[in-house]
Order: C-alpha cells, then sequence, then structure tokens
C-alpha cells in the first residue's frame, strides 16, 4: 500500500514545515513496525519549494490470516488461498488507515511542540493514492471529499489494460487537492474514509469505534451530507453501533449549531417599547433562575448536564457553596471552548479541583453522574427527538438520580409575543418540540411519580397573564417535601 503526501511553499514559508508536522525528518527514511508488516516513512523529494512525504505499507499477508484466525476469525484450520491471495497487501484499506493512525498519530492530533504555530495553519496539499478499493466507484469518492473541501480527481483502474472490454475494476487512483485544510484534519479524514471506500476492515468491530470514529470526525462528520454512509460502513454495518453513532453525532451537531436565532429571540424580552429600563436578556434571567433554585436546594455537587460553552459552569465557580461542579456534554468542541472560557490550563489547583469536564451523551446511563446533589438540564430537552426522551429521563431520574433536578424549557404558548417568529415556526431549527404550558406539566408529573420525586413550577421571565413565561422551570426534589427538608 502507498500514499504520499505533499505541500507546496515559500522562503518564508518553506515546504519542509511538512517534516515538523508529521514528525518524520526528510533527510531520514525510517520503518516502524505493526501488527501486519512495516510501515516506512520517506521523503521523494523534499526543499523549500516541494515537499512529499510517503507512507509504504508493506504486508505481510501469512501473519494478516494467521492474526485472523488466532483470534477465531479465520474459519476452518485449512484456510482457502483466497484469504493468503488477495489485494490486502496492496490497496488502501483499514490497514492502512491504521498505519496512518499509529505513524503520525501526533500530527492526527494537531501537536506540534517545537513549531506550535504551524498546526492550525491550511496548507496546500495533495494527497495521493494509487490503489483505493472504492465501492461504489468515482461517485461515493466525490460525494465523500468534495463536501469537505477536496478536488478530487478520481481515476477509474482497468480490470486489464490489454482487455478494456472486460470494463473498469473496483479500485480508483485517487488525487486530493485542498488548500483549505490543516494536515491534521486531512489525516483524520483519511483515516475513517479509506476503510469506508474500501467497506470492509481486518480486524472486529467493537464498541470502542463509535468513540474512535467520534474523534477523528470531530469538526467534519456532523454535518456530513453522506454521514449515514460513513457511519454504517466504518462500523461494518452492525446496527447497534452505527444507531449510537448517529444519535451521538446529532447532538454533536445541535451543540454545535450557532446560536445566534436564539440569543435573537432570547434578548428580544429586552427591547419593550415603554421600559425606560433596558431589562437582563432571556438567557441571563434563565440563568438567575437556576442559580437562585440551586441555592435553596443547599446542593454543594452539581452536574451542569447539556453544558455546552460553559456559561453556568463559569457562574457556579463564582460561588464557594458549590465544591464539586461537573460540566457534561456530546461535543468535544463545545467542551473546548468551555474549557477555554473557564481558563482550566492557568487555574489554581485548589479553583481546577472543584471542576470537571466530561464526554457523554445524556441518553445513556453513567455511572460516573451518580451521587450528586443537583442537576440542571437548562434548555435541553427541547433538541431531542421525543422518542429518545424516555431514555434521558431513566439516566438521569432513575440511574443517577440527584436530590435536586431542575429543567427549563422553551414555553410555546409564549412564541405568539416575538414579532420576529412567524407563526407555527419553533424559536431554533434544531428544537425537535416546543411544549405548552400543560404539556411540560403534564410530562414533569408522571417523570416526577414514575421516579419518587416531587415536582413544582416557576415562571421564568415576564408572566404573561394570557400565554404565561417566556421560559418554564420544573424544580424536581427526591422523596416528598418534608423528606426533602429533613
Amino acid at each position: 500500500m502507498f500514499l504520499t503526501i505533499g505541500t507546496t511553499g515559500t522562503p518564508e514559508r518553506p515546504a519542509t514545515d511538512l517534516g515538523h508536522l508529521l514528525h518524520k525528518h526528510p533527510g531520514k527514511a525510517q520503518a516502524f513496525s505493526t501488527s501486519y508488516g512495516t510501515a516506512h516513512v520517506f521523503y521523494p523529494e523534499a526543499d523549500a519549494r516541494r515537499c512529499t512525504a510517503a507512507l509504504l505499507l508493506e504486508v505481510d499477508a501469512v501473519a494478516l490470516v494467521r492474526r485472523g484466525r488466532d483470534k477465531g476469525r479465520g474459519g476452518a484450520p485449512d484456510a482457502a488461498l483466497a484469504q493468503y491471495v488477495n489485494d490486502r497487501p496492496y490497496a488502501a484499506s483499514s490497514l492502512l488507515a491504521v498505519a496512518l493512525s499509529s505513524v503520525f498519530s501526533t500530527a492526527m492530533r494537531g501537536v506540534c511542540k517545537a513549531r506550535p504555530e504551524l498546526p492550525g495553519r491550511p496548507l496546500p496539499l495533495r494527497v495521493e493514492i494509487p490503489a483505493l478499493p472504492a465501492r461504489g466507484g468515482t461517485g461515493l469518492v466525490r460525494r465523500l471529499f468534495e463536501p469537505l473541501g477536496w478536488r478530487v480527481t478520481a481515476e477509474p483502474v482497468p480490470l486489464d489494460a490489454e482487455f478494456p472490454e472486460w470494463g473498469d475494476s473496483r479500485y480508483v487512483g485517487l488525487v486530493l487537492v485542498s488548500e483549505s485544510l490543516t494536515l491534521a484534519e486531512a489525516l483524520r479524514q483519511l483515516y475513517v474514509l479509506l476503510p469506508v471506500l474500501d467497506d470492509a476492515k481486518h480486524y472486529w468491530v467493537t464498541a470502542d469505534e463509535v468513540d474512535k470514529l467520534l474523534r477523528a470526525g470531530e469538526g467534519w462528520l456532523p454535518g456530513h451530507p453522506e454521514q449515514n454512509v460513513i457511519t454504517s460502513r466504518y462500523l461494518a454495518r452492525r446496527w447497534s453501533l452505527t444507531r449510537q453513532a448517529r444519535e451521538r453525532l446529532e447532538l454533536v451537531r445541535l451543540a454545535e449549531t450557532d446560536d445566534s436565532e436564539v440569543e435573537e429571540i432570547d434578548n428580544a424580552v429586552a427591547e419593550e417599547a415603554e421600559a425606560e429600563e433596558k431589562p437582563a436578556p432571556l438567557a441571563v434571567r434563565r440563568r438567575d433562575a437556576v442559580l437562585t433554585a440551586l441555592a435553596e436546594s443547599a446542593a454543594a455537587r452539581v452536574l451542569d448536564l447539556g453544558c455546552g460553552q460553559g456559561q453556568l459552569v463559569q457562574a457556579l465557580l463564582k460561588d464557594p457553596r458549590y465544591t464539586e461542579i461537573v460540566g457534561v456534554d456530546v461535543s468535544m468542541r463545545a467542551l473546548a471552548i468551555a474549557s477555554r472560557r473557564l481558563g482550566l490550563e492557568r487555574m489554581g489547583e485548589r479553583q481546577a479541583a472543584r471542576v470537571t469536564l466530561l464526554q457523554g451523551s445524556l441518553t445513556y446511563t453513567d455511572k460516573r453522574l451518580k451521587g450528586y446533589d443537583a442537576a440542571v438540564l437548562s434548555e435541553v430537552i427541547e433538541h431531542l427527538d421525543l422518542p429518545r426522551l424516555p431514555a434521558l429521563e431513566y439516566a438521569v431520574f432513575g440511574a443517577a438520580r440527584p436530590r435536586t433536578v431542575l429543567v427549563t424549557t422553551p414555553n410555546a404558548e409564549y412564541n405568539v409575543r416575538w414579532e420576529t417568529l412567524p407563526a407555527g415556526h419553533l424559536r431554533h431549527g434544531d428544537h425537535r418540540f416546543e411544549w405548552t404550558r400543560e404539556e411540560f406539566r403534564g410530562w414533569a408529573d408522571q417523570v416526577a411519580a414514575r421516579h419518587g420525586y416531587t415536582v413544582e413550577f416557576r415562571p421564568v421571565g415576564p408572566d404573561d397573564p394570557e400565554v404565561g413565561p417566556p421560559t418554564q422551570l420544573a424544580l424536581f426534589t427526591l422523596g416528598t417535601r418534608k423528606e426533602a427538608a429533613a
């Protein structure tokens, strides 16, 4: 298997910076042992104007078969000849993807200690793969790479050049060109899409492959138009894993959606024409209402479920009564922004010990979330499809079981007061539903009854006599009020 990654440069930014990014010296040829053979890295050309790094993977076909048989995947002891004579040593596949992640692991993470300014800089990149299995043809190759900003040249490889009437094989010669991607982004995309095009993996796919997919797909997979094909093929068409990946990707997409529309609507509360003093935006009122309810609950250890970019976590950190604060979100990007907002890297040891940011899906039980005094779900439930709400309900109220749970959600009846919101529209394009006060109370009462909580309801924002407040808040307390007070 063979792959090259090339770039061009200028005297100010020489192309040989590629060596710094890949952590492989252009003046050396290096070899790395893998489970299935040897990976070689060398540079066919390396100067200030042009630099190309090549990855050559020599696969030991016998070791590949024996390894599979030793793990119970090789079939009968007298394995068929096809297991030894096939395209695995020559055509790009999951073997090459694993070699990429192993040999260029630091580059894939976007780390360069010697030149920290380099990883975030887009490069003029050219990737060439002479033999790439493409089950789906050149059309699928284009549908996978072009939405990511690549210019694609995919030439079908004929079955036999001397007999063109035999037609084309399932292989293509691929050239990818981009000037808008960083090297780390390019490597992560190749890591995912090479086995997707091959539609096969050389190892047994387990649940941890979902985490690998989401890490490598961060920033590009949630919005990819071929996301369903990518998740299904990458996870070897295992439906349970594919469904889990798609649910988590949907939550990531929702978390990363531009909230400008929401902010515009929230801030509209402050635009009452007759008011002399401009009131606080709804987002601020909502956060204040949550903080007030938490203070009344006497909670010290708090979960912010669906913490997003960490606004509530930041507010909680300012109050010394909260000794442990945990923010949970499905989006690694949102958690990275929250970390920067909080200044975790610069925070003192004692303050940093109070806060933890965790990646996780709220529709799955998580033992890390048990034993806390309170949990907050602020503007979270409306982003889930209604059939997924019971899973969130059990994960929070049935499994984690904090003493207090706070849930806020829009009041659909108040939407008629938004002059900028067309009739019949939800406040945000990613909301799956918005409940009336009666619907929200019905759901909350049932949740409380099923899990041993009591619940009270509070308005957030101006409480209109006809349509109620813009946001509704439910305060769940474990046990009866008398037991909770005791």
